[in-house]
């Protein structure tokens, strides 16, 4: 009788333990940030290329401060400045350094516009001498010193203004600035949005000259969105929104001559419409590179502008079938021959030009593509990028000489690397992460990737993790379509080939993206693995259309959006249903903007393959969507209108057989809600069912407060109600 009672007691003792050791996890734990990585803060490297400054706010006091670290030690060896030491101001939220280094821009209450751009109040602080100035009662725009320190550019209602710093006046250089009219030095929406910048004008090296870009909207149409908010009535955001095939901004190159403060508008030719999506002065004096996009973005001219007589010249053009990629690689060395980046041999690669345009050298050359360009140091006439050399799923990171020659791997690890070098290339701090392996951050050497120290890891992570047995996520590849296309997948813990499972796919799609990668779970990877102990097996396909595959397989789509990318999922589902454990007529299919574009199209389209699907924040017709975006790989509705209707949602809603939810904030002022109402009216007349929910103001992130967790137990409770 005791040797039983001990059994017993022995029998629920295990079962206790291993009840403690096997946790089930919850979406609050998940959207509490239980889980996140540790990230590195952002560095900025010093001149001097061996230290770096980091802006630092102490919890207790509110203060804030920058500081300066050695790269070699990680060791603070000094503070730029401290708000304690300062009066007049508690702290502040961003920095910026002057290119000397000797004044910094601090910023005060800064106040968001649209996603990148926003507006502060600025401080001047001299370091040497500890004065702090205020540079204007009102928040303003990309406050920028002239190269000598003596003057700031920023833009205040869309007029560019001009502050002396010694003698703390301003010049206003604009006049005609004018909201959803006329916007000087700063750019419009469209261009914030998908040629990623805010900061339209640039000084020259002398400081005598400031180019700048003025946008006409005057033509394009006005979109307006009501807030609700928590008063009696609502407020309404109108701005200007180009949709594909209307006018967009007219855009001009300017040039502003700050002794006899006279502005001169370049001419760049006789077609107005047209991009002009980055501005950068060559190391040649007063020669202004600027480079101009044709409206089909199929053809790129990189100008030369002469600063003195005003002059262009066409030094190289970038043609191609589909569209040009615009990036921020153009480097100019110290001869004004440049560095380039271009798909023109089918994979995007590094290319030497000299001054006037004539190719010196391929720099890097292959079957894989280059996904990053760190920049070129002429101390050892080497350039440093990133590229998919060992696999479209995983990066290293390179060096290697202009002329081609000389090509070092500079880091180690299989799986995601990505770096970033101090000023003068003597160090980069290498960020690695892989399926197994979250965020790493490593200190190494330039010049041959030897590891100097470790910084950061997150093996806490990995401890946190332990008591909930996640299951891996499987890298592995699925033949669709004549393609071999990367996947993942993530299975329950208890996985048991001879028993059935459904299956959710996730996917993205959009031109060029990449959704399977050899790196870490991320928020989605948690909420999969809450998913997978519910008996779901998740997985991931990257097919036609998305990137670091080559030009032509990301290219393909053109003109015929969501159409190939469709077919490799409905064939990837069909394909993953034939397997003995997956139950084919249990496939599910959920995505988020053009994910949820793609999810929609899947429901409808694929309506004999996929039983359920969830589409957040979807375009439902890519006529509703912007034109820089959408034209870049469709051209415009009135050339193209059997690609555009053909291959959107709303036009197929007869089709629906399946389970559908359809989520969307009323604030998104990128996919507006627009596109759900109008897909939730063509489906309500076409007498389908469907669930669908709107999110109060929340924009295309839909977060905030509760938000999250509110969305994704409404979509955990839909995928168990319906698949």
């Amino acid at each position: 009788m005791r040797f039983s009672k001990i059994l017993v007691l022995l029998m629920m003792m295990a079962a206790s333990v291993a009840t403690s050791q096997e946790k089930n996890i919850t979406l609050e734990e998940i959207w509490s940030g239980k889980f996140s990585q540790q990230h590195l803060q952002s560095l900025q490297s010093l001149n001097n290329g061996v230290e770096y400054v980091v802006l630092n706010h102490d919890p207790d006091s509110g203060n804030s401060s920058v500081d300066v670290y050695s790269y070699e030690t990680g060791e603070k060896t000094r503070t730029l400045v401290d708000t304690k030491d300062l009066k007049g101001l508690k702290s502040f939220q961003a920095f910026s350094l002057s290119q000397d280094e000797s004044k910094m821009l601090l910023a005060t209450d800064p106040q968001p516009i649209y996603r990148r751009s926003s507006k502060a109040i600025f401080y001047i602080f001299d370091i040497k001498s500890k004065k702090l100035t205020k540079l204007s009662d009102k928040k303003v725009q990309e406050p920028t010193f002239s190269p000598d320190n003596s003057k700031l550019a920023y833009v205040f209602e869309n007029n560019i203004y001009v502050y002396d710093v010694a003698g703390h006046s301003e010049k206003q250089i604009t006049k005609d600035g004018k909201v959803n009219s006329i916007i000087n030095g700063v750019t419009d929406w469209v261009y914030e949005e998908e040629l990623g910048f805010v900061r339209a004008f640039q000084w020259n090296y002398k400081g005598d000259k400031i180019a700048f870009l003025r946008f006409d909207e005057a033509k394009v149409p006005e979109f307006s969105m009501d807030i609700f908010g928590g008063g009696l009535y609502p407020s309404e955001l109108v701005f200007k929104y180009p949709k594909a095939g209307e006018a967009n901004s007219e855009v001009s190159l300017h040039m502003y001559d700050v002794a006899s403060e006279e502005s001169t508008e370049i001419n760049l030719g006789d077609d107005k419409d047209f991009y002009i999506p980055r501005i950068k002065w060559t190391n040649k004096d007063n020669v202004l590179s600027v480079q101009v996009l044709n409206r089909h973005q199929d053809q790129l001219d990189l100008i030369f502008v002469d600063a003195e007589d005003y002059t262009t010249k066409v030094i190289l053009t970038e043609k191609d079938e589909a569209y040009v990629d615009v990036t921020d690689n153009l480097t100019f060395l110290e001869d004004n021959s440049f560095i380039w980046t271009s798909e023109r041999d089918g994979y995007n690669h590094i290319y030497l030009y000299d001054e006037n345009g004539k190719l010196k050298s391929q720099v890097t050359t292959g079957n894989w593509e280059v996904t990053n360009y760190y920049g070129y140091d002429n101390k050892s006439n080497r350039l440093f990028y990133q590229s998919t050399e060992n696999g479209s799923v995983n990066r290293d990171v390179y060096s290697i000489k202009t002329n081609g020659k000389g090509k070092k791997r500079i880091t180690e690890k299989t799986g995601i690397n990505n770096a970033d070098f101090s000023a003068d290339f003597t160090y980069f701090i290498n960020a690695f992460t892989s399926t197994d392996t979250p965020m790493q951050y490593t200190l190494h050497l330039a010049k041959n990737g030897k590891l100097v120290r470790e910084i950061k890891n997150n093996e806490e992570l990995l401890e946190v993790e332990k008591p909930y047995h996640f299951s891996p996520k499987e890298l592995s590849t699925l033949v669709v379509n004549g393609n071999e296309l990367n996947m993942w997948t993530i299975k329950p813990s208890d996985f048991d080939a001879s028993k059935k499972y459904p299956l959710l796919m996730f996917q993205y799609s959009g031109p060029g993206s990449q959704s399977v990668s050899n790196s870490y779970f991320n928020t989605n990877d948690y909420w999969y693995q809450l998913l997978a102990d519910k008996g779901y097996i998740i997985a991931c396909v990257d097919g036609r259309g998305t990137g670091f595959k080559g030009a032509e397989f990301k290219k393909i789509t053109q003109n015929e959006l969501g159409k190939y990318e469709l077919e490799d999922q409905i064939a990837a589902a069909k394909k993953l249903g034939e397997l003995d454990y997956i139950d084919a007529d249990r496939i599910g299919i959920w995505g988020w903007s053009f994910g949820g574009f793609m999810a929609s199209n899947a429901i409808l389209k694929g309506n004999n393959t996929f039983a359920m699907a969830i589409a957040v924040a979807p375009v439902t017709s890519w006529r509703f969507y912007d034109t820089i975006y959408t034209e870049r790989f469709m051209t415009t509705p009135q050339e193209n209108a059997s690609g555009y209707d053909e291959n959107s949602p709303i036009n197929h809603v007869d089709k629906l057989k399946g389970d559908f939810l359809i989520v969307h904030g009323s604030g998104d002022d990128n996919v507006h809600l627009q596109n759900t109402m109008r897909m939730v009216e063509a489906l309500i007349q076409a007498n389908k069912q469907f669930d669908w929910a709107i999110y109060p103001d929340k924009n295309h992130g839909i977060y905030g407060g509760n938000t999250r967790l509110h969305l994704y137990t409404k979509m955990t409770n839909f995928i168990k109600e319906h698949l």
